[in-house]
């Protein structure tokens, strides 16, 4: 049995097992230990190998930007941060056909840089922002697809789980993966703000314009020196974060315990962090965190069991030899991601597929940073798409209107799910945007 017969048969039974139910992690490392085995035909050596890598695979100070941003996210979603950014959103383009809309990904946009979760946004904002926009009239259709579509921010703008997951499979930087991830997330949600203005301008209807409320007939109470006092605390912790891991200030580690502390402390001064809810925030880290390290460490040995049976060398050697280009390679590395994010959740396809590609793109001399930027975006169109669609049954599961089905929520998504194809083919065709 040659090293690329292990590597397809090792993904055929992964993914039989994935879609049988078995945890994806829990099979990734059963594979792992079995392949080995089978390589070494030592028990003893396969055992010794991936204990060995799963310690040295989180026994690093990095590793501890973990638990430090999702405690940041977890504290600023149980504050009232999110309505009020939405509400300085709202004032801010309450005048523009559309505006509305514009605002809740503006509002998203900002409350994903400081998350990192696209769960949490879509979460929230089907709770703020949709019954707003109901209320002004928006196609309801229309109203769920912008929350859906702009939730997916929440793992593009750092700081992002997904990021920081994607760095420790690929063994890159994680702060050169937070701010070359920046652009392409200001450009998505650039491009949903201008397709929901020209829906406004070619629909009015499904904006509000036969409610009479477009162009400030229900404007929003608010002056420019609250509107800046609401938005000072979020717009601070970001440029701390952010700001300090671009001017070397802090490495991702330190910005995560930084951005923690003043999460915690604007969580306290806005009065919304009691004991008990200290408790569940600190509880639901702990449970995230060892979720996410159980899989880091499955992809660890996944990858090794690879590099041991020669499969990805192999596969180097027959996309040479068949003189694939790379731009075929990333196509064909697209569509994969595509239509394994319509069965498996994100995190799944990172840690199936990324470790049988790096060794590819690295013979083409690929930039893995530019990659992970690719990687999270293909694999974030996966969350809108139909079956599984994570963000579509969040906001169904949030909605307070039960007359809006899944259905609608799938068709309001899909322009959006779109519109990041346009934008994956944009970072493919000028990758220097992005470096």
């Amino acid at each position: 049995m040659t090293g690329l017969d292990v590597g397809v048969i090792s993904i055929i039974v992964i993914l039989f097992f994935v879609f049988a139910g078995m945890l994806i992690p829990v099979v990734l490392a059963l594979v792992s230990l079995f392949g080995v085995w089978i390589i070494t035909s030592n028990f003893q050596i396969s055992v010794f190998l991936l204990t060995q890598k799963s310690v040295e695979t989180i026994a690093s100070q990095e590793f501890a930007v973990i638990p430090l941003f999702v405690l940041m996210g977890l504290l600023i979603s149980v504050s009232d941060i999110a309505r009020e950014t939405f509400r300085v959103a709202h004032f801010v383009f309450r005048k523009i056909s559309g505006g509305l809309g514009v605002a809740t990904v503006a509002a998203n946009a900002i409350f994903a840089s400081i998350t990192g979760v696209s769960i949490a946004s879509a979460a929230v904002f089907t709770k703020v922002a949709v019954p707003e926009m109901l209320r002004f009239g928006y196609h309801p259709r229309l109203a769920v697809g912008i929350v859906a579509g702009s939730s997916v921010l929440g793992m593009l703008i750092p700081p992002s789980i997904l990021l920081i997951v994607f760095a420790f499979i690929a063994e890159v930087s994680v702060g050169s993966l937070f701010l070359a991830a920046i652009v392409p997330g200001l450009m998505l949600a650039l491009f949903y703000a201008v397709a929901i203005l020209t829906v406004g301008h070619l629909r009015p209807e499904w904006v509000g314009a036969s409610h009479g409320s477009i162009a400030g007939a229900d404007p929003v109470h608010i002056s420019m020196a609250e509107a800046a006092k609401l938005l000072a605390p979020i717009v601070g912790l970001v440029a701390l974060v952010i700001g300090g891991i671009y001017t070397g200030l802090f490495t991702p580690t330190e910005s995560g315990a930084v951005g923690a502390a003043g999460a915690l402390l604007l969580t306290i001064l806005k009065r919304r962090l009691s004991w008990k809810t200290f408790w569940r925030v600190c509880v639901e880290t702990g449970h995230i965190t060892a979720s996410i390290s159980f899989m880091i460490i499955a992809a660890s040995m996944y990858s090794s069991m690879l590099g041991l049976s020669g499969a990805p060398s192999e596969l180097k050697d027959w996309v040479v030899q068949s003189e694939f280009s790379l731009l075929w390679l990333i196509i064909a590395y697209v569509a994969i991601v595509v239509v394994m994010g319509t069965l498996l959740d994100s995190i799944s396809i990172l840690l199936i597929v990324v470790p049988i590609f790096i060794p590819l793109l690295e013979h083409f001399g690929v930039d893995l940073v530019w990659f992970g930027i690719l990687s999270i975006i293909v694999v974030e169109i996966g969350l809108l798409t139909p079956p599984l669609g994570i963000a579509v049954f969040v906001v169904k599961s949030c909605l307070p209107d039960e007359n809006i089905s899944l259905k609608d929520i799938f068709l309001g998504a899909m322009p959006f799910g779109l519109i990041m194809l346009v934008v994956t083919a944009i970072i493919i065709l000028f990758p220097h945007i992005l470096l």
